[in-house]
């Protein structure tokens, strides 16, 4: 990597008070290779424009304060060297807030959604203490690591804003606050863990409204897993009764149904056993779709009809199947 290179930065500009729309300005500077996304922006303020405004606070990585996008990557800028995104992208870097639409003044936006979400799911132990007490609340070594990695989150956002799910729908709670919702589920301090988990299955916005694909883990940069935590609350639903049937439960029951009986994934009779026949016909533009591409026939779906062969050694899976399940759906 070269020690110095010239580097334009296109940044994000908008000022809610004052502007209509945002627009967006260049500043070209020579960028070390040991200065970070922060320095640049401190350069900017310090040597181009003082009005240039952004969060900071730790520069340790550790306070979340100044996540933003370059070239629409989640980055926290105190944690990110410059010259290794200038290979990554060129010598033109985007500089944008976390999420452009929430923008308040620059790189600083309005996380009130962030935080309504996370408070929803009641992010602290729920417990009755006794005021004077003798002994400390003591947890075993594997008590605690059962937490995995959900007690290094630093709400920077990164995930919350990086999730397409979230940004299509705005009711979703977001990867951030399941992964907050599964670190007190599991406290075993904790006495509200199923009315979080009641939370976290409600239709349109908990995890059954994740679509899996992983952008929180790519974005986070505490390389915290939320989509691990979100699937493992799936799971805690069941096994504490928690969940209840409708269209999200059987969906997940439908591709534990088709391995079962086949070994395959059958797309059709998901939809089918999740949404029932009559339900099923909103999706036909889809399914002819599908069907012209190949992916599925005009008989799929249909339970007398076996569309789907059987993989070799079915019954092998079946096994992994059964010796791996440890909840009924």
């Amino acid at each position: 990597m070269s020690q110095i290179k010239k580097v334009t930065l296109k940044t994000f500009r908008f000022n809610a008070e004052t502007d209509y729309l945002p627009y967006y300005k260049h500043y070209e500077m020579e960028v070390g290779k040991d200065e970070l996304i922060l320095d640049l922006l401190n350069r900017i303020k310090w040597e181009h424009d003082g009005s240039f405004s952004y969060r900071r606070s730790c520069r340790h990585g550790i306070c979340g304060a100044c996540a933003i996008k370059v070239n629409g990557r989640a980055t926290l800028a105190c944690k990110q060297n410059a010259l290794e995104l200038v290979e990554l992208f060129g010598d033109e870097l985007l500089i944008e807030p976390s999420s452009t639409k929430r923008a308040i003044k620059d790189m600083i936006i309005d996380k009130s959604d962030f935080w309504e979400k996370h408070a929803t799911i009641k992010p602290y132990v729920v417990t009755e203490v006794d005021p004077h007490p003798q002994t400390e609340s003591k947890q075993s070594i594997d008590e605690f690591n059962n937490f995995l990695d959900s007690d290094l989150c630093i709400q920077c956002g990164a995930c919350h804003y990086s999730c397409p799910a979230l940004e299509a729908n705005p009711d979703f709670l977001g990867p951030a606050a399941l992964n907050a919702a599964y670190r007190y589920v599991v406290d075993t301090r904790d006495e509200a863990g199923d009315e979080r988990l009641k939370i976290t299955a409600e239709e349109g916005k908990g995890v059954w409204d994740c679509v899996k694909c992983y952008e929180c883990a790519e974005a986070c940069p505490k390389e915290i897993d939320p989509i691990g935590k979100i699937g493992k609350l799936h799971n805690l639903q069941f096994e504490r009764g928690v969940a209840e049937p409708n269209v999200a439960t059987r969906h997940a029951e439908g591709f534990l149904r088709g391995m079962k009986k086949t070994g395959y994934l059958d797309e059709a009779d998901i939809v089918t056993y999740s949404e029932g026949w009559l339900a099923s016909y909103k999706h036909i533009g889809t399914a002819m779709k599908m069907m012209k591409s190949g992916k599925i026939h005009w008989h799929s779906g249909i339970p007398f009809i076996n569309s789907i062969p059987k993989i070799k050694n079915l019954d092998e899976v079946q096994k992994l199947i059964e010796i791996s399940q440890n909840n009924k759906l």
